[in-house]
């Protein structure tokens, strides 16, 4: 068996199954980036069939990565698989994931098919895959359900057609680490020609044991894990890359593996995704979480200043904390800033498009002594955001509030070419500034979501606001980044709104 673990990242499409995480395909072409700067194996670039944004976007990232593999996903039908063939074209090097289900409530209810039917579709899948390229993976999707001499069957065949990854996917996220790891041994063991291919792992985090399962199939000789950043994903999400490379790193005595991990880079990479999806890390995630290598005890505290291996397993430093903290001034000029963006690999489409940041840096700059590389993620992100077919625009808003008195917000926008404004009380200067908005808009959307993430510390710091709502079954995320926290709060809910008028629809790739 291989040393080395094979990283297959599918934030791009997996993790954009988040409700309201949809990304651009400019959004998507900044996280891939990264995710080669951070030295991902494969990137999952998305599914290219749902809709010709996403078939422009997979391939927009084809043209772009040079060291990382670009893959699509594709179900098992033919024009899936063409029109993932041809989005990846453009790759160095490219690769088509396709899948079909295999277990009984899938094939009965879903996919109305019978074993044979189901392993016939499987064959042709691969089959029309190998015409683009001859890095094919097929995934027996549902395998935690499935039944293990059909699973068995199925992989042989698609082996023999060509498949080179065969990943069993723990779709609903069911198992458990001790049976994930048999369920992965038992199937390089009776199915012909393992030894020819790669496994693959691909587990859901609906009770919590993304990673356990995932490491788990590790040991019992998966040789590449399916992963995203954050653990981003529909339901409770999917495995949590950083976790999985950290603990193959610190307990190399165990897996005895290597990556292509730049660990350095792991923070970074958890900050971009989070600013760009709206999907904020708990300060108790591990690894990239803001309390990861903190320590209240005393008793830690004591142990950690007299020998840092007391209570810590691995460095901060390397998985990126503390690296790049701070960047810029307001005294700071256009070279730098350019420079700092060149680094964070976050490029501009012309001239005036990087004057107009520059701009908006020194407008923040006024207001925040220190500005810090997430401050430019997020100047970046929000002049995207603005981009976004602002068919509603904040003009201007006024918010007072006072012990005693109920806050009042006053909102001027614009609506195409029309002005309007309101002026309301609500429960807080938040509250009252939606109210106020909806006076106007009279947008008939639900409020599911409503945080604030501060981007950097202490008190000047930019609060980045996610607000999610919900309209006739689509979702959306709009984000709004200020140092004034109401201000970014009503930016991010006209970027919902904005997000709901463009009408965008996608497909889900697994249905």
């Amino acid at each position: 068996m291989t040393d080395k673990l094979i990283i297959f990242d599918t934030t791009l499409r997996d993790g954009e199954q988040s409700p309201g995480a949809a990304m651009t395909r400019e959004k998507k072409i900044r996280i891939a980036r990264q995710l080669e700067k951070l030295g991902v194996d494969v990137i999952e670039a998305g599914f290219a069939a749902a809709s010709p944004g996403d078939f422009e976007a997979v391939k927009a990232v084809a043209e772009t990565i040079k060291e990382s593999t670009v893959c699509s996903l594709a179900r098992a039908s033919e024009n899936d698989v063409r029109r993932a063939g041809e989005a990846i074209q453009p790759a160095r090097s490219g690769r088509i994931h396709t899948f079909i289900a295999t277990s009984p409530i899938h094939m009965q209810h879903k996919l109305r098919m019978n074993e044979d039917q189901v392993i016939e579709r499987a064959v042709q899948a691969v089959k029309w895959a190998l015409e683009y390229t001859d890095d094919v993976e097929f995934s027996a999707e549902d395998a935690v359900r499935s039944d293990m001499n059909f699973l068995v069957r199925v992989f042989d065949e698609v082996i023999r057609a060509g498949a080179k990854t065969l990943n069993v996917p723990d779709t609903v996220g069911y198992s458990i680490p001790a049976a994930w790891g048999e369920r992965i041994k038992q199937l390089i063991a009776q199915v012909p020609g393992s030894d020819k291919v790669i496994w693959s792992t691909h587990c859901h985090n609906d009770l919590g044991l993304a990673v356990a399962n995932s490491l788990s199939a590790v040991m019992s000789g998966a040789r590449q894990v399916e992963c995203t950043i954050n653990g981003l994903g529909e339901r409770a999400g999917n495995a949590s890359l950083e976790e999985v490379v950290m603990a193959v790193k610190t307990r190399r005595d165990v897996f005895n593996l290597d990556t292509r991990i730049d660990t350095t880079q792991i923070v970074n990479t958890s900050k971009l995704v989070s600013s760009i999806t709206g999907y904020p890390v708990q300060p108790n995630k591990a690894i990239v979480g803001a309390n990861a290598f903190a320590h209240e005890s005393g008793i830690h505290q004591d142990g950690v200043l007299k020998h840092r291996e007391t209570y810590e397993i691995m460095r901060a430093e390397d998985v990126g904390w503390n690296a790049n903290k701070l960047t810029l001034g307001k005294l700071s000029g256009r070279n730098a800033l350019r420079s700092r963006f060149t680094a964070l690999h976050i490029e501009f489409a012309s001239e005036d498009a990087f004057n107009a940041a520059f701009a908006r840096f020194k407008e923040l700059a006024d207001r925040k002594h220190e500005i810090f590389d997430e401050d430019l993620q997020a100047l970046v992100s929000d002049e995207a955001i603005a981009q976004v077919d602002e068919h509603y625009r904040l003009v201007s808003l006024r918010a007072h509030c006072e012990t005693g008195i109920l806050p009042v917000a006053r909102v001027v926008m614009s609506i195409g070419s029309e002005t309007r404004e309101a002026e309301l009380h609500g429960g807080g200067p938040v509250d009252a500034a939606f109210k106020a908005i909806e006076k106007i808009v009279h947008s008939g959307t639900e409020l599911q979501l409503y945080s604030v993430n501060n981007i950097t510390s202490g008190t000047d710091a930019q609060g980045e606001v996610t607000v999610r709502l919900a309209k006739g079954g689509r979702i959306v995320n709009g984000q709004g980044a200020d140092t004034d926290i109401v201000v970014a709060s009503a930016k991010a809910y006209l970027n919902a709104l904005n997000k709901l008028h463009g009408n965008s629809e996608r497909a889900h790739p697994q249905v």
